[in-house]
């Protein structure tokens, strides 16, 4: 086969009549009359189009997440302190994320109240509380019970700055009625031995308007049940809760006859659903479900200083993955009640944390 040596000859002559080099060489034409000389061409032009294309949209893309990173980053109310903690135990494996669901009713009308049957009382208390271990052997979601006895060590008042207690034994949900966040931090640490990274609070609203803006979550009830008192009233079987049916839902006690046991379970049960569906593609990649989601959840939600849209995400992903093979779910092991708060059973507790600081598998069970 012949080469062309890269001369031009001028005793050639191409279709169109001019001097040139041979168009089966693939070397383009300056002259327009040349039939064939830019025929090899065309699929290269093709392909510089796509890779523009290309290119312009991961910029575009990149932008997108860019912008959206920082508007999540400012909307975050990074009001608890974890620096005013004082005598922490040391960090272990992995991220530990103390979420609490709150009773706050702040910015609801008195309709939605009478709609989501909280109530009206002042102030703020502590509905739920859960660690959720994000390490080396899979993600572990640990509830408290709100009625826990716990002892309230000394602690730095969140407003005052100055050293007080300890404050003796009491319930759990009495430290955050006291001090709020950092408190309630300190006595997690401090009966439990386990490092908290960070913080996430959300309030009655808040829950029901995310579960809303990704247009319900899916659930499957073993048997159905009635509260009154939470606006409760299931049937067995799958069905999709809106935000005032979940909100009823991870509320109701008084069904039960494990009481606030049973609660936990059924809080863990929808929290992993939730951030499944959150997670899923058909809300990621759909904006017109993930900004309300973002939106609704971050205009409530209360984090600690640290605490950003990236360790957030891991947050969500983590509690996910809580169903999964690799992930475990338990209430904190009891061992009874004293003067009606439940008891924490002191050696599985340690030997909880201790798989947990250490990356092992947990094998630690609630049952008695």
């Amino acid at each position: 086969m012949s080469s062309w040596n890269g001369t031009r000859n001028d005793n050639y002559r191409a279709p169109g009549g001019h001097p040139g080099v041979p168009p089966q060489y693939g070397v383009p034409s300056q002259y327009p009359d040349d039939d064939y000389a830019d025929e090899p061409y065309r699929p290269r032009r093709r392909g510089r189009t796509v890779k523009r294309v290309l290119i312009t949209l991961v910029v575009v893309l990149l932008g997108a997440s860019v912008a959206t990173y920082f508007w999540a980053d400012s909307k975050l109310r990074k009001e608890v302190d974890l620096s005013q903690v004082i005598d922490r135990p040391e960090a272990g494996d992995g991220t530990n994320y103390l979420i609490v669901g709150s009773d706050s009713r702040e910015g609801m009308s008195d309709q939605q109240k009478k709609d989501l049957h909280t109530g009206s009382a002042d102030g703020k208390r502590t509905d739920s509380m859960m660690i959720l271990h994000d390490g080396a052997a899979g993600p572990t979601l640990i509830s408290l019970p709100r009625d826990s006895n716990v002892t309230i060590p000394k602690f730095r008042g969140s407003e005052s700055g100055q050293i007080k207690g300890p404050m003796g034994a009491t319930k759990l949900n009495a430290a955050y009625a006291m001090d709020g966040p950092q408190l309630l931090v300190r006595t997690v640490e401090a009966n439990t031995g386990l490092h908290i990274d960070h913080y996430a609070e959300v309030g009655f609203s808040g829950f029901a308007n995310i579960v809303d803006a990704i247009g319900g979550v899916d659930m499957n009830l073993d048997k159905g049940f009635k509260d009154k008192q939470a606006g409760a009233d299931f049937q067995a079987g799958e069905q999709t809760m809106n935000g005032q049916q979940a909100l009823a839902f991870v509320r109701s006690r008084h069904a039960f006859a494990a009481s606030d046991l049973e609660r936990t379970k059924n809080q863990q049960k929808f929290l992993s659903a939730l951030a499944s569906q959150t997670a899923a593609p058909g809300t990621v990649l759909n904006p017109f479900k993930l900004y309300p989601a973002m939106g609704a959840g971050l205009d409530t939600l209360i984090v600690d200083k640290d605490m950003n849209p990236y360790y957030l995400a891991k947050m969500f992903l983590a509690m996910k993955d809580v169903t999964s093979d690799g992930g475990k779910s338990l209430n904190m092991p009891t061992s009874g009640s004293v003067g009606g708060n439940l008891q924490w059973d002191r050696a599985k507790v340690k030997q909880l944390v201790e798989q947990l600081d250490n990356g092992e598998p947990v094998t630690v069970s609630d049952s008695p």
